[in-house]
């Protein structure tokens, strides 16, 4: 059973100048969620960082709001949480991948992101790895997130000039 084996955790890092994190949950299965929350807003603030909480319909909503945030708020990174349980057809598996490639796709794009959305078999399992005394796979997440945040300050400000985009004194020109 997975509960009785043991796993690695880095050592928790610091934050040398403020951070804010952005939480997004989908609360479908609100005790869930709750559980998840906590473990994120205990994990943020053991890092010395400060947070906001948002909610979302579902799941697939929970990559997109962490996209426009990124583009219009002042955010260092993102927790995005929430919990989808197989049923009788295959939304699951529709869920499961959408949110999971469109948060991979954001966090390739630069932004911090630690994915705590669940995707179990059943109740049970979402428990197990929800309660904070268990797992707790919320404050994973906001781990995860806060470490690439660590690397991205280690690191530096990305660098401009990447791509095809004229420069912002260039006139465009009409073809």
């Amino acid at each position: 059973m997975a509960g009785s084996e043991q796993h690695y955790t880095l050592p928790r890092g610091e934050m040398t100048k403020p951070a804010k994190v952005l939480i997004v949950v989908a609360p479908y299965y609100k005790d869930i969620a709750d559980e998840l929350i906590a473990g994120a807003r205990a994990e943020i603030e053991a890092w010395g960082a400060t947070h906001d909480l948002i909610e979302v319909p579902g799941a697939l909503e929970v990559p997109t709001a962490i996209a426009m945030a990124g583009r219009m708020a002042e955010y260092d990174a993102f927790v995005a949480l929430g919990c989808v349980i197989r049923g009788e057809t295959t939304h699951y598996e529709t869920v499961c991948n959408d949110s999971s490639r469109g948060l991979t796709l954001l966090g390739l794009q630069g932004l911090c992101i630690g994915n705590g959305i669940l995707t179990v078999e059943n109740r049970d399992q979402a428990l197990a790895r929800a309660r904070v005394a268990e797992q707790n796979k919320g404050g994973g997440a906001a781990a995860a997130a806060l470490h690439l945040l660590s690397l991205s300050r280690k690191w530096g400000a990305p660098k401009a000039g990447v791509g095809f985009l004229p420069a912002a004194d260039d006139p465009a020109r009409a073809g």
